[in-house]
């Protein structure tokens, strides 16, 4: 089913939200990263290649994108990085105590920041979900 065609309007709103969460400030390699861990997790793969392919072309090393899976048990990831990772997981699995991961992204970001990846993992999961359930399965 053609989503992005049938309601131009509702489903353009989500892509300007997602351009616009893009053009906030915060560093769009770590939107980028938890963008892909949310797809990952939500299990569409069209979004996981898109977003891989968008992290090796901001210049991340693949074998960095290849431990994201397992980032809790790897030491290549900086301590934002890893925060970030932690609250896709957070917020898209929705099984851990989000105050006390909010607590730890406190000291690495200022609230505006922390409310734009907030957003933009919110927006993924539902673009996932629209893409899962109603788009193409390439």
């Amino acid at each position: 089913m053609d989503y992005k065609e049938l309601s131009k309007k509702n489903i353009g709103l989500l892509y300007k939200a997602h351009a616009s969460i893009r053009q906030s400030g915060i560093d769009t390699g770590l939107i980028a990263l938890a963008e892909l861990k949310t797809s990952q997790l939500n299990g569409c793969a069209y979004c996981c290649s898109f977003h891989a392919d968008e992290l090796r072309e901001m210049g991340i090393d693949q074998r960095l994108i290849d431990k994201i899976p397992g980032y809790r048990h790897s030491q290549s990831f900086t301590r934002e990085q890893f925060a970030v990772l932690r609250w896709a997981e957070t917020l898209t699995l929705l099984k851990e105590d989000t105050d006390l991961i909010l607590a730890d992204l406190m000291p690495l970001f200022d609230d505006k920041q922390i409310v734009d990846l907030t957003a933009s993992i919110s927006l993924m999961n539902a673009l996932n979900r629209l893409r899962i359930s109603l788009g193409d399965k390439d």
